[in-house]
C-alpha cells in the first residue's frame, strides 16, 4: 500500500437516438473521470447488439489513440470505464468494461466499488463449473447476472434479481444489445448520476463532471438501490430495492475522491471541503502568518481555513501536472525523488512564516512527513499539519485501498506520536462528530464513515485482510478450508 490513497473506479455509459460516433464522446468523458483511476480504461461501443470494444493498461491519452478511436464503430450505446484496482491484480485481464457472450445474448459490464461477498459467491460459481479469467470482483458480478438472466425475461429483471445476492459498494453501467441500465447499490456507497444532451443523448456518470465534459445537462442522482433502464421506449425506474438499507455514500468522495466541481448527491465537493477546512479552523487555531494546501484535494480546505481563520492563504506548493503517480515508480527511493519533482514548494510564500498546511489525510506518515520537510527546506520558521479527515483507523471494503490496520499509522503512534514522526510543530485532525458539517450541518446523516469509526454499514467479509483473497486467485493457491 501506497502512502496516497486511491478510488477503486469511474463509470460513462452512453444511450442515443441513433448511430453515433459515440467512442469520441466516452473519451471525453472518461478523461473527466480520469483522476478516479489511472491503471487502465476502456470502452464499448454497441451498433445494433455489435460490440465493439478496446482496453488496456494506461492512462485515457494514451490508450484511446486517434487511431483506436477511428477504429471503433459509431453506434447508440457505449459504455466506458477507468480503473484503479482495489480488488484484483493489475493486469489486462481485470480491465473494464467486462463483456460477456451468453445464449441469451451479449452484456457490457462496467463497476465501480467492491463486493464483500465476492469470496463467497465466486467459489459457489466455480463449484457450479463457472471458469474466471481475471481476479476481480466485477467478473463475479456479471457471471451473477449472467446466470440470472437464463431465467429472467429482461436484462433489468436478471439485475434487479441479483442485486439481492451481491453484497456490498456497485454503481455500475450495464449494457444488453438493446438497453442501458444503471445501477446503484441498497446503500448508495458510491455516486452514480445521469443527464441528457440537447441531440436527445443520455449519459450515466460516476460525477457530474463527466456530464458536463460531453454537454449533458443534469438531471439526477441515482437513489440508493435504483436501476434505470434507457431504451427506445424512454425510461423506466426500477425502485424494488430502494429503501432497503440507510443511506452510505461514502464520505471520503467529498474529503478527497470526487473532481472539487463536482455534485454528489446534492452536496457540491467544493463547498464540503471548504467546510471542512473551516472546523479545522474551528477545533485546531494556531498562530500562523500563512495557510498553504497540498494539492489537489487540500487546496479547497486549505482556503476554508484561511476563510475561517482570517490567515492570508497562500500558494505553497507548485504541482508538476507532467509527472505520473508516486506510488507506480519501483523502490522507496526512486518515490521519494519523484515527490520533488511533482510537487515543488513555493519559498517566496513559505521562507520565515510560521505555516498551516492543510492535507486530505495521512495513511502511512511518510509522504506527510516529505512534505513537512520540503516546507522546512524551503525555509518556513514553523509547520503546523491539519487534516481535512479524522485518523484512519479501519480497512475499507466498499471500495477504497485502505488496507489492514496494520499499515495505517494512527493504529500505533497517538496524535502526538505522529506530529513527531512526520516533523510537524503541530498537527490536527477533523474530529468524526464534524463529519456531518461537511455535508451542511451538524444533523446530515446519510454517509459511510466505517474507516474512521468501525461502524460498517454491512457484514465484513469473513478474511478480514482484503489481499488475502485476491492473493490466493492470483497464486494459485487452495482455499483456507477446501
Amino acid at each position: 500500500m501506497s502512502g496516497n490513497l486511491h478510488e477503486e473506479c469511474g463509470v460513462f455509459g452512453m444511450f442515443a437516438p441513433e448511430r453515433m460516433p459515440l467512442a469520441s464522446m466516452a473519451y471525453y468523458g472518461l478523461y473527466a473521470l480520469q483522476h478516479r483511476g489511472q491503471e487502465s480504461c476502456g470502452i464499448v461501443v454497441n451498433d445494433d447488439g455489435l460490440f465493439s470494444f478496446y482496453k488496456d493498461l494506461g492512462l485515457v491519452s494514451d490508450v484511446f489513440t486517434n487511431r483506436v478511436l477511428n477504429h471503433l464503430p459509431e453506434g447508440n450505446m457505449a459504455v466506458g470505464h477507468v480503473r484503479y484496482g482495489t480488488t484484483g491484480c493489475s493486469g489486462r485481464e481485470n480491465c473494464q468494461p467486462m463483456v460477456v457472450n451468453h445464449i441469451k445474448g451479449r452484456m457490457a459490464l462496467a463497476h465501480n466499488g467492491n463486493i464483500v461477498n465476492s469470496g463467497e459467491l465466486r467459489k459457489a460459481l466455480e463449484l457450479q463449473g463457472s471458469i474466471f479469467h481475471s481476479s476481480s470482483d466485477t467478473e463475479v458480478i456479471s457471471y451473477v447476472i449472467t446466470k440470472e438472466r437464463l431465467t429472467a425475461p429482461s436484462i433489468e429483471q436478471a439485475v434487479n434479481q441479483a442485486m439481492f445476492l451481491v453484497k456490498g459498494a456497485y454503481s455500475m453501467v450495464v449494457m444488453s444489445p438493446s438497453k442501458l441500465l444503471a445501477v446503484r447499490d441498497e446503500n448508495g456507497f458510491r455516486p452514480l448520476c445521469y443527464g441528457q444532451r440537447e441531440d436527445g443523448t443520455y449519459v450515466v456518470a460516476s460525477e457530474s463532471c463527466a456530464l458536463e465534459a460531453v454537454n449533458a445537462k443534469f438531471i439526477r442522482d441515482l437513489d440508493p438501490g435504483e436501476i434505470v433502464v434507457f431504451s427506445r421506449d424512454g425510461i423506466q425506474s426500477i425502485r424494488d430495492h430502494c429503501g432497503k438499507a440507510p443511506k452510505k455514500l461514502c464520505i471520503f468522495e467529498h474529503i478527497y475522491f470526487a473532481r472539487p466541481d463536482s455534485v454528489l448527491d446534492g452536496v457540491s465537493v467544493h463547498e464540503a471541503r471548504a467546510r471542512a477546512g473551516e472546523r479545522l479552523a474551528i477545533r485546531h487555531p494556531v498562530e500562523a502568518d500563512v495557510v498553504v494546501g497540498v494539492p489537489d484535494s487540500g487546496l479547497d480546505a486549505a482556503l476554508g481555513y484561511a476563510r475561517r481563520s482570517g490567515i492570508p492563504y497562500g500558494v505553497g506548493f507548485i504541482k508538476n501536472k507532467y509527472v505520473g503517480r508516486t506510488f507506480i515508480a519501483p523502490g522507496q527511493s526512486t518515490r521519494e525523488d519523484l515527490v520533488r519533482i511533482k510537487l515543488n514548494p513555493v519559498a517566496s510564500v513559505v521562507r520565515g512564516k510560521r505555516v498551516v498546511v492543510v492535507d486530505d489525510s495521512i495513511v502511512r506518515g511518510t509522504t506527510s512527513g516529505r512534505f513537512v520537510n520540503l516546507l522546512r527546506e524551503a525555509g518556513a520558521a514553523e509547520v503546523h499539519m491539519r487534516i481535512s479527515a479524522p485518523p484512519f483507523l479501519n480497512p475499507c471494503y466498499y471500495g477504497t485501498d485502505i488496507d489492514s490496520r496494520e499499515n495505517l499509522i494512527a493504529c500505533h503512534h497517538s496524535v502526538e506520536e505522529i506530529c513527531t514522526i512526520i516533523g510537524a510543530d503541530t498537527l490536527g485532525y477533523l474530529p468524526v462528530e464534524d463529519l456531518p458539517w461537511l455535508l451542511g450541518g451538524e444533523n446530515c446523516e446519510g454517509f459511510c464513515d466505517a474507516c474512521f469509526t468501525n461502524n460498517y454499514p454491512t457484514a465484513v467479509p469473513k478474511n478480514s485482510a482484503k489481499s488475502r483473497f485476491e492473493y490466493k486467485i492470483s497464486e494459485g493457491r487452495p482455499d483456507d478450508d477446501a
